[in-house]
């Protein structure tokens, strides 16, 4: 069985542009590497992987690896994913100011799904947003 969630990971197409994104909502940069070998073609399933990797840290510690594949970069346009994707659906982040956070998103390339809405037992505030590469994520202010 399970001891604890590891990491969450995202590929992305510009991993600077995703750094700057991410650390703008509070993670903090940790490691920043380039892999590639035997080792990662088995584990991803790819033949002569290049990818460079920054893991970011959250204010709890959770870790957040951004991957940007040098060797094997899909062309593909960046659409906004849909909150009722199969498979993973969204990363939900707890924030202490929503409207500074939504306000950073923005600035950053991000765009709303919808402002801020009070959940039916008045505890919580929340709002989907796409990060810059149409990624969906869940923001909470806990009341």
């Amino acid at each position: 069985m399970i001891k604890n969630i590891r990491h969450t990971g995202i590929v992305v197409r510009d991993l600077d542009k995703a750094i700057k994104f991410y650390e703008g909502l509070g993670f903090s940069m940790w490691k920043k590497e380039f892999e590639s070998g035997p080792y990662l073609d088995k584990v991803v399933g790819l033949k002569n992987v290049k990818i460079e990797i920054a893991k970011l840290k959250s204010p709890c510690g959770n870790l957040l690896e951004l991957l940007q594949y040098h060797s094997h970069p899909l062309d593909k346009k960046i659409k906004h994913q849909p909150s009722n994707q199969l498979g993973c659906s969204h990363i939900a982040l707890t924030v202490k100011d929503i409207d500074e956070v939504l306000k950073n998103i923005q600035a950053n390339g991000g765009s709303l799904v919808n402002f801020p809405i009070t959940t039916p037992d008045g505890k919580f505030r929340v709002a989907y947003v796409h990060d810059h590469e149409g990624v969906l994520l869940e923001i909470v202010e806990e009341k």
